[in-house]
């Protein structure tokens, strides 16, 4: 049963603008807290919502933008580690299959869609490799009952023949297929609005999100910020500290040591690829237990993903996918698919950095470990890095007991496993939302107050450009409720129209002036 213990009016109370930006900035210049978090991203977000659930007074800075980094640039998985168990790492599947329990049932359902997933059994897939598979699923369907995920969110893996196997992938090719195994498993919406989310139902709890604050020095006391947009220098006073910061952490607290990976995805023209509901699952050669995968998005794009490459030297602010990167993506699935993907069909790339943590053992950063680690420095800053976006939860707690042992504050156990997100609803009453299925993907419950936007003005409904799904209304949301400060904040985090940048391009002079106007309106 979802639970969520936010007060009456939780609209306002979850609400994040420039007006409670300003207000909360000055606040934490006056007043020593319990927690400063730094970090905007899904463990940071996660973080700041779990100390905050426990009666602690918070505050998170963000230099950027909520979900600045790594965590708009995942492939949207919220898996049960079939990886990890093809690695032999049944500890870290069954830690993964818990997590999306909770996420799919719980505190995220509206923003987590079952996802079925296709393995084709092509000529070039021996029989003791599908043999090898099939137990894989099979293990991992056991780990989603232990987890008590039920079957009609996430139905057991099966063995299909090849024209049922065309007809979820029509894009398959059909030369050499004996069939395919079919599997399910979670995917986010986006998984930048999972982090909005996150930050807004910790601001319902009090926590102080502040975006475009940048964190320039760490202590067990607190930290010196700087206000990105005034340039204003100020000091944190905090009981205690987390350093959420992702592949940046170790620039706050050097003696953290990290390897970053890069993973790249290609956006792909879905319809070109031949692929709706289904994700496609295909083992690289050589390569055991890694997977490319061709994953269905709900705007009529595809990702292809993704890479596993050391990423060396000074940390980008916005990763590039290289060439070869591309290359490798498109020459993978090719032989899977009846028309082979070319550099036409892509409309846009994106690449996220991994937060590896270095080991003594030098190892390819395929093996690398994924779980996460929480380190506290001999000053009492407490460091989180490592792990995946499924997990981001459990990370946030561990983060925050240690904080809460290195303070000295009074705090009891987690409580995040119980509280629903902003939005949240069980499945079944989804349905009955009276907005569009598409803010219903997006919003949740609150697609109804973003559909009566456009009720009351009916201009509201328009898209930002023509062939753009982002309408007017959304924007105004983003800027009113969901934190945005500018357009980019609208096209890259709050929707992800910047993926395709003909796209952003096209709605780039309308959206900002709209989040002029907003912001206008919320600031006054």
């Amino acid at each position: 049963m979802i639970t969520t213990p936010l007060p009456a009016g939780s609209l306002r109370a979850t609400s994040l603008n420039a007006a409670r930006r300003a207000t909360e900035l000055a606040e934490v210049a006056e007043a020593e807290i319990d927690m400063l978090v730094v970090g905007g991203g899904v463990t940071g977000a996660g973080a700041a919502l779990d100390a905050a659930a426990r009666g602690l007074s918070v505050a998170m800075v963000e230099a950027e933008d909520l979900a600045w980094g790594t965590s708009r640039w995942s492939s949207k998985l919220v898996h049960g580690g079939l990886r990890y168990l093809a690695h032999g790492d049944v500890a870290l599947a069954h830690e993964s299959a818990v997590e999306r329990n909770v996420l799919m049932t719980r505190t995220a359902p509206h923003l987590v869609r079952t996802m079925p997933q296709l393995i084709p059994l092509h000529s070039t897939v021996s029989r003791r490799s599908e043999l090898v598979l099939t137990a894989g699923l099979h293990a991992g369907d056991a780990l989603r009952r232990a987890a008590r995920t039920p079957s009609d969110v996430l139905p057991p893996p099966r063995r299909i023949p090849s024209a049922e196997a065309l007809a979820l992938v029509p894009g398959l090719r059909a030369a050499g297929l004996r069939g395919g195994l079919l599997g399910y498993d979670g995917q986010l919406i986006d998984d930048a609005r999972l982090v909005v989310a996150l930050a807004r139902t910790a601001a319902g709890f009090g926590a102080r999100v502040l975006t475009h604050v940048r964190a320039q020095k760490l202590d067990s006391n607190g930290a010196d910020v700087v206000d990105q947009r005034t340039g204003e220098t100020l000091r944190i006073r905090a009981r205690s500290v987390v350093n959420a910061a992702g592949v940046w952490a170790g620039e706050l607290s050097p003696d953290i040591k990290l390897r970053p990976s890069r993973g790249s995805h290609l956006v792909i023209d879905a319809e070109a690829a031949g692929i709706a509901g289904t994700a496609l699952v295909a083992p690289i050669p050589g390569a055991s237990g890694r997977f490319l995968l061709l994953l269905p998005q709900a705007d009529g794009r595809a990702l292809l993903g993704l890479t596993d490459e050391p990423a060396p030297g000074p940390i980008p602010s916005v990763p590039e996918v290289p060439e070869s990167d591309v290359d490798f993506l498109l020459a993978g699935i090719r032989d899977v698919l009846g028309q082979p993907l070319g550099r036409e069909h892509v409309l846009g790339s994106f690449a996220g950095l991994r937060p590896l943590l270095e080991q003594a053992r030098r190892k390819e950063s395929s093996d690398l470990s994924r779980k996460h680690a929480v380190l506290t420095s001999p000053e009492g800053v407490v460091t989180v890095v490592g792990g995946k976006l499924t997990t981001y939860r459990k990370m946030a707690a561990e983060a925050v007991d240690a904080a809460v042992l290195a303070g000295g504050l009074s705090a009891g156990p987690s409580k995040t496993a119980a509280v629903a997100l902003v939005g949240a609803a069980p499945r079944r009453h989804l349905t009955d939302v009276e907005a569009p299925a598409r803010l219903i993907a997006k919003y949740g419950t609150e697609a109804a107050r973003i559909a009566a936007l456009a009720d009351f003005d009916p201009d509201l409904a328009e898209p930002v450009a023509e062939g753009v799904s982002l309408t007017a209304a959304e924007v105004l949301w983003a800027v009113r409720h969901e934190g945005a400060l500018d357009a980019d904040d609208v096209l890259d985090r709050r929707s992800r129209v910047g993926l395709n940048p003909a796209e952003r391009d096209i709605a780039q002079p309308f959206v900002t002036e709209l989040v002029g106007r907003a912001l206008e309106g919320v600031l006054n």
